[in-house]
């Protein structure tokens, strides 16, 4: 079944095949969509270039989100190609490694700053751009996990801009529904990317979470992607808003059961 058959949508913050974004672009795929890409920066263009021709895309594009001139031209650029847009996944964050670990109360200025624009103010940017372009039906998704609503230790400034992209999932959900455009996060457990390994006690994370979900186990980015692929085709019509957990159930958890802890 091809949900996706004639759809055409852009995808943001590939690193590598270990990617969540990687994972929804490979199920979108399947489903028929055509995909185009961005990068940013020689490192990543040499990633990402193999990975996006092997979905057949010849769309590839780098964009650096803190420059607003460089998403301006994106979007034209798809204008001219394609005249028009069905879907954007945005899965775009950063923050100094060196300031996901320790307190939060240290996070600098001028990191606070650049995390902020980079994994929240730039999807604000990007669905303002693409709006312009997307057919009614369309739909914007990004990606987010629990650290926005619950203290994660080494998380820090990561945690406060995903809160802040949560809250402008909402904002922009109500802005942008009346063009018939649908706005959603999924909320991911912890998964082994690059982004993660950036992380301080990582590998705790991922066992506690495996430990201590309903499901007993941690998700991957074939999750991942079979939500992203609801969430973006019709079959979610009448969703938007929606913060979409997918974390093997632990975002229902309390507190740990103590037979379970050793």
């Amino acid at each position: 079944m091809s949900l996706l058959k004639n759809k055409k949508g852009l995808i943001m913050g590939v690193a590598n095949d270990r990617s969540i974004a990687w994972g929804i672009a490979k199920k979108l795929s399947e489903h028929g969509a055509e995909l185009a890409f961005t990068y940013l920066g020689d490192t990543l263009k040499k990633r990402v270039i193999p990975l996006a021709e092997s979905l057949g895309s010849k769309f590839i594009a780098n964009c650096n989100v803190e420059n607003k001139e460089d998403t301006i031209n994106l979007f034209k650029e798809i204008k001219n190609k394609w005249s028009s847009l069905d879907f954007v996944v945005h899965a775009i964050a950063f923050s100094d490694r060196s300031e996901l670990s320790g307190e939060y109360l240290n996070t600098s200025r001028d990191n606070f700053v650049k995390s902020m624009i980079i994994s929240c103010f730039s999807f604000t940017e990007i669905a303002k751009e693409a709006s312009k372009i997307m057919n009614k039906g369309s739909s914007l998704l990004t990606l987010t996990y629990a650290g926005s609503e619950r203290v994660v230790p080494n998380y820090n400034v990561m945690g406060v801009c995903k809160a802040a992209l949560e809250s402008s999932v909402k904002y922009l959900s109500t802005d942008l529904g009346s063009k018939g455009i649908r706005v959603n996060a999924i909320s991911a457990g912890p998964i082994k990317t690059l982004a993660a390994s950036a992380i301080g006690d990582a590998k705790f994370l991922y066992k506690w979470n495996e430990d201590h979900s309903p499901l007993k186990k941690n998700v991957d980015i074939n999750d991942i992607g079979g939500s992203a692929l609801y969430l973006i085709s019709d079959l979610a019509s009448g969703v938007s808003g929606e913060i979409h957990y997918v974390d093997a159930g632990y975002n229902k958890v309390g507190m740990p059961n103590p037979k379970n802890i050793s």
